[in-house]
């Protein structure tokens, strides 16, 4: 499903490029790489094509392992400071094979921001112009990586009598919320939806990523309310779970920028 998401990401973009809706990010390059770019192919499509299947490529790179780290991190410290090498080993303490469980979102969103600060800055392009540029593909993207949760029997939700609840593999006699498809249809539908529709607006540089964080931030912690917590964290303050916690702060950064924005 990750690929699947990369691949759909990638197609947007494409179709972002084939629309002319490249030109914005490509007008906040440094003079010194436009000139270059200019001197390729006169500014061709093919630019951006292969831009953009080098930056998926990175943050995809990125995104593996921040969402790794960001699980050890952020919802199980404890143990992998016990147990270092399981981090990378697919291999448990018995020596068979398991495979690597765990990954965080927020992990990855940090990963891929610091991969792309590094890739951009190479490259004399605008951070937030990129970011903007990307922001609506990437939500339909995510949807993808939550339907991987729930193909997986991963993930679920909390118990409940609702007539739309499910039964799970690790819990066959409760049924709980499809919390997997609640955040499938609200960060990754919802929010493409509201993006895509956006996206050519006349914001200032960072808006639209300025949005998408607020947008994802206030969505995710609405789907949480309906997650089953980590079992190793469970509850914080008796109600809130760790994704909610690191989703406020995501949603105050939003916020930073959409008002920081504004008084420029």
């Amino acid at each position: 499903m990750y690929l699947v998401g990369f691949l759909v990401t990638y197609r947007l973009l494409r179709l972002r490029i084939s629309r002319g809706e490249f030109g914005k990010v490509i007008s906040h390059q440094s003079s010194e790489k436009k000139q270059i770019s200019n001197k390729q192919d006169g500014q061709s499509p093919i630019v951006g094509d292969f831009l953009v299947l080098d930056y998926l490529l990175l943050a995809f790179f990125s995104m593996i392992v921040g969402g790794r780290l960001g699980y050890v991190l952020f919802y199980n410290p404890g143990y992998f400071l016990a147990h270092p090498l399981a981090i990378f080993s697919p291999f448990n303490q018995s020596g068979n094979l398991v495979g690597l469980y765990g990954m965080s979102y927020h992990g990855a969103l940090l990963g891929i921001l610091l991969g792309s600060w590094i890739f951009l800055k190479k490259r004399g392009i605008n951070f937030f112009a990129w970011a903007d540029f990307v922001a609506p593909a990437v939500a339909l993207g995510y949807f993808f990586g939550r339907v991987g949760n729930f193909l997986n029997s991963e993930l679920y939700g909390r118990v409940t009598n609702s007539s739309w609840g499910m039964y799970f593999a690790a819990t066959p006699l409760e049924l709980r919320h499809p919390s997997q498809l609640y955040e499938a249809c609200l960060e990754g539908l919802l929010l493409f939806i509201v993006l895509w529709n956006l996206r050519n607006r006349q914001f200032k540089k960072g808006v639209l990523f300025g949005i998408y964080l607020i947008g994802y931030g206030l969505l995710r912690i609405l789907a949480e309310q309906f997650r089953e917590p980590d079992s190793q964290i469970g509850f914080l303050w008796s109600f809130f779970t760790m994704g909610q916690l690191l989703s406020f702060f995501m949603l105050a950064i939003g916020i930073f920028l959409l008002v920081s924005k504004k008084e420029k």
